[in-house]
Formats: C-alpha cells, structure tokens, sequence
C-alpha cells in the first residue's frame, strides 16, 4: 500500500509493506546475496595478481630503465625503456570553433554547465510490531548547475520541475596534433595526459557575434541568460581551461622519435607521464604508492561486497524476528557480526591462496591469521 503526498517542490510517497511479503523478498535475496559472495572470491583472487604483477613489473623497470637527454634521439635505446624530462611544446594555435577563443596550447578544453533541476531522494524505514515496514520516501527538488543533462522525465514529480530537452552547447576537447619533447614527438595518448592546465577568462570583446545579444562575461566565464543573480532553468556557463607548454616527465619505450608502452617479463606495460619535473625513482615509487593504495581499495571492496552477500543471505531470520522490532535489532546486529566475522577470515583465505599462488611466503602467514579468525567464531557463542 502507498500513500502520496505533494508539496510544491516536494514529493513524498509512503509505502507500507506487510510482515509476508518482507520473509518473501528476503528470501529472494538470499540468491542475490549467494551470487555477491560468489563474485567476491574471484575479485578478491583477481586484485592479488594484479598487485604482484603490477610491483614485479615496476621493480623490473626500476632495474631497467636509462635516463636519457631529450635533445637527440639515440637509435641505441631503441625499444629500451627510457625515462627523459624536459618541456613539453607545440608550435599550434588551438580555436574553439564556436566561441573563437584560442591560444598556443597543448590542450584547449570547453565545459559547460547548465541550470537544472536535481530530484533529491530521502528514505527513512521504520519497523511495526507484526512484521510491518513503513517506508517514507521524500523526492524534494532543488535547482543547480551541472555539467551533464539531467532527464526530468525520471521524476517522480515532473511538473513544474522539467529540465531542457538538449544541452545547446557540450563540453569539448581540443588538442595539438604535434606536440614535442626535445627532439621527440609525443603519441596523442600521452597528450590528453599533461594536466597542468590554467584557467582562461574570457572578457566581453570576445563574445561571438552570434551570442551578444544573449550572452555575457561573467567572472570569466560566458554566462547565456538574462540575470545571472537571478539564474532561470536553461541558463548556460562556458568555461575554458588550456594546457600550455610545460615540464613533464615521462617513463616508456622508446619508439623511434617517439614511445610506446613498454611491455615487461610478467605481461604488464609501463607508460608512465606525469607533469613536471621528476626523476626516474620517483616516478617509480609513486607508481608502487599507487599500486599498494588501490590493491587495499580494492582489497576492501571485496571485502564489502562478501559481506553484504552474507547479510542478505542472514536477512530472512531478522524479518522473521521483526514481529518485534526491538528483538529484529538484536537479531540485525547478531547477523552482521556473523556476517563480519565470517566475511573476514573467507577474505584473508582468498587473499592468502592467491598470495600463495604468486608469493607463497606471505601467502602462509595470511592463511594462518584466516584460521585464527575462523577459530574465534567457534567460540564466539560460548563468550556470549
């Protein structure tokens, strides 16, 4: 059963869901929560040999590479890998097309915002003696920019609240077909990668013939509407940012007068640019920070997503105690410390194989921490 309720720029719709029909989904979860702890065992696996091969790969490189000069093009380096320094330039004047700004420039990029309106979504779930859940959701709208369209077709409440059908004008990307290093040329993968870019304000002289009459500078940017203190749904904002010459420093193969990832003895390719001015062994230890901070990021998502499976295949036995709330929250916290405790140790056995598999030292002492754990739930209900 669901109510309505309607306020000028709020919508609210209040769901009643009865003790039956919540055992019935919970059990429908249980195949989800399966599937979930199913996929987070490959996940889990997947993200180890990742890590191990990223890091064999960089210590590889780290052993390998030679620093080079970027004012000549050495033939002996050909296919080494090379790591060089140095300015990074082009000779081109980059236009927008459609708002004629322009400068020498490796990247000229367009962004624009419009003004819209955003459905905001609140859900609050309260539980009834007999089983029964209240669920009240508010839909309130609000309007601010964004850089994407938004659908309002997908409201919940569309009038009143509708948004432009098109974007008049998009985002766009422009970038130097030649920019060079010394004597070398950079692939165009590694010019839409130097990211030192500056802002570029705009004045009121360089707005297109076409759009003066309905646009304006603003702080910079182009503001397309009547009364940017007073914005109206479809209102526009231009902005601009360029990429001007400037320092990088780059670790790859080299390949002829120009580079090419550089494939290693374990598979993975290093094709490394990074803005500014940095040696070779720092490049490579950032490259590891980086490795090790996404192995734990994604160590941990694997983790969660174990968990949650548990939690949903646990989920009946809590609908069922939910013929009393207060013992439905017991039964809800004793689940999830299951679920916890259980996802734990199945995460650090999965960790633990695969570590085996790659670096089988460590791989044995993750396994014997896993069996700890696993241990701790066989006593867990004799401590409570």
């Amino acid at each position: 059963m669901t109510e309505f309720r309607d306020d000028e720029d709020t919508h609210t719709e209040v769901t009643t869901e009865s003790w039956g029909s919540r055992i019935g989904s919970s059990l429908g979860g249980i195949v989800v929560g399966i599937l979930l702890i199913i996929a987070s065992f490959p996940t889990l696996f997947w993200n180890e040999g990742r890590a191990v091969k990223t890091a064999q790969s960089l210590e590889e490189g780290g052993g390998a590479v030679v620093s080079v000069a970027v004012d000549r093009v050495d033939p002996q380096n050909e296919g080494k890998l090379v790591h060089l320094t140095g300015l990074a330039t082009t000779d081109e004047t980059l236009a927008d097309p459609m708002f004629g700004i322009s400068g020498n420039a490796i990247q000229l990029n367009r962004s624009v915002k419009m003004y819209q309106w955003h459905e905001k979504k609140e859900q609050k779930k309260e539980k009834k003696v007999g089983g029964k859940e209240v669920t009240t959701t508010t839909y309130n709208y609000v309007k601010d920019w964004s850089s994407i369209l938004i659908n309002s077709a997908n409201f919940k409440k569309q009038r009143s609240h509708e948004n432009p059908a098109r974007m008049p004008y998009k985002g766009e990307s422009f970038k130097a077909s030649k920019v060079t290093l010394g004597a070398f040329s950079l692939p165009q993968a590694m010019v839409g990668r130097i990211s030192d870019a500056r802002d570029v304000e705009v004045t009121e002289s360089q707005i297109p013939a076409a759009l003066r009459s309905k646009a304006q500078a603003l702080d910079g940017d182009f503001y397309v509407g009547n009364n940017p203190a007073a914005p109206e749904i479809g209102d526009i904002t231009v902005s601009f940012r360029m990429v001007s010459p400037t320092n990088i420093s780059i670790i790859a193969g080299q390949s002829g007068n120009s580079f090419a990832p550089y494939k290693t003895s374990v598979g993975r390719e290093i094709d490394i640019l990074k803005t500014g001015t940095h040696t070779a062994a720092s490049m490579f230890e950032a490259a590891q920070e980086s490795n090790a901070l996404w192995t734990w990021i994604l160590r941990f998502a694997g983790f969660v997503v174990m968990f949650i499976g548990f939690k949903l295949v646990f989920k009946p036995l809590v609908v069922i105690a939910d013929v009393l709330p207060f013992l439905g929250g017991i039964v809800s916290v004793g689940t999830g410390l299951v679920s916890f405790l259980i996802a734990g140790p199945l995460s650090l056995v999965t960790i633990a194989i695969a570590w085996i598999f790659y670096r089988p030292l460590l791989g044995i002492v993750l396994l014997v921490v896993a069996a700890g754990g696993l241990a701790a739930i066989k006593f867990l209900p004799k401590k409570t």
